[in-house]
């Protein structure tokens, strides 16, 4: 799904079709968003003191800089070499498909709105992104 929506942004960028970019870049945002790890409420808790030796390391080798939280201007902020690194989650086609699908409803009702408040331009291009979206969901490209 992923793979499809990129592929479909260039040709749409080049062509300056401005309501294809937006409501591809959107369903690529919300499966990115989505593929981000959950915010922990609480620091894990610092180690006072030396970190302690690590089983099979050279003696004398250059000690690296253990994450510290709650240490430097920030309070409860980790700090050291890849502290704030974390693996993303990874998303299954189904999950990414019913991405697309919340972005087409969501976008559906918005234009449906719209439409009932007298503003039929906007719920003409709202209901063109679901539409577009949309193809992607129907048309599988067996390449991708």
């Amino acid at each position: 799904m992923r793979t499809r929506l990129r592929r479909a942004l260039p040709p749409a960028m080049k062509a300056r079709d401005q309501q294809t970019v937006a409501a591809l870049r959107s369903a690529l945002a919300a499966i990115d968003n989505a593929e981000a790890v959950e915010v922990t409420s609480t620091p894990p808790p610092a180690q006072p003191g030396p970190p302690p030796e690590r089983e099979g390391e050279a003696v004398g080798a250059p000690e690296r800089a253990a994450p510290v939280a709650g240490a430097g201007p920030i309070a409860g902020a980790v700090t050291g070499l890849g502290a704030g690194e974390v693996e993303r989650r990874s998303l299954t086609a189904a999950e990414m498909e019913a991405i697309v699908q919340r972005e087409v409803a969501e976008r559906r009702t918005a234009a449906r709105a719209y439409k009932d408040a007298g503003q039929s331009r906007y719920a003409e291009r709202l209901q063109a992104e679901a539409d577009l979206l949309s193809s992607y969901l129907r048309d599988p490209d067996p390449s991708a």
